[in-house]
């Protein structure tokens, strides 16, 4: 059985690649520093690898929890994930993309509504900052503290280790597909497309 690492959690499982776990078998590791959300494992990304012994994971999947991490922290952070996977494995990590938001802001303005989610509405103010109303309640971990471009994103994780790499963006979000040496990056991307993640004309 296939193992996935759901790093940054939250409350629920890695709902927007279910289709490929429920398909191929995947068993999920859902891993949160807030202990609220009922994680399997209880602990910063930035102390994986005391979490886990290497090569444990063939995926690793981070949604929206990058940018919450100060801009110094996010190549540890990377390194960590690449020490975690398997030599055949891969990340896919998901995170606001600053270019496309920062288009809307000229646009729009910084407090045009970009879209709804479950959440509520969402501004700019929200994808440059955390969530405000989140924010507001008391969950001050949910601001952020730095955030990324594809072409950072994707530098980040050349240095992190990974040997290849594709970016693709499209609603205000960037996903970024980071190979190991050994992956098949071909049947990955087959896997990923049972999810709506087509890396096909991907930026590289």
């Amino acid at each position: 059985m296939k193992r996935l690492l759901n790093a940054g959690s939250g409350s629920g499982t890695a709902q927007r690649i279910a289709p490929m776990m429920l398909e191929h078998g995947w068993e999920e590791t859902r891993f949160d520093i807030d202990p609220n959300v009922e994680p399997d494992v209880i602990g910063s990304i930035l102390e994986l690898s005391g979490a886990f012994k290497p090569q444990s994971f063939n995926a690793v999947w981070t949604s929206h929890v990058l940018e919450h991490l100060y801009a110094h922290e996010v190549y540890p952070a990377l390194r960590q994930f690449h020490q975690v996977l398997k030599l055949d494995g891969f990340a896919l990590i998901m995170s606001p993309d600053l270019q496309s938001v920062a288009q809307f802001i000229v646009d729009h303005g910084i407090d045009a509504i970009a879209y709804h989610s479950p959440a509520g509405p969402i501004s700019p103010l929200d994808m440059l900052y955390g969530h405000s109303r989140a924010i507001e309640k008391g969950r001050v971990h949910m601001a952020h503290r730095t955030g990324f471009t594809a072409e950072r994103l994707g530098n980040l994780l050349l240095m992190a280790g990974f040997p290849t790499v594709s970016i693709i963006s499209r609603n205000f979000e960037i996903c970024a597909l980071a190979l190991m040496p050994e992956t098949d990056g071909e049947a990955v991307q087959r896997s990923l497309l049972e999810s709506g993640f087509n890396f096909q004309e991907a930026q590289a």
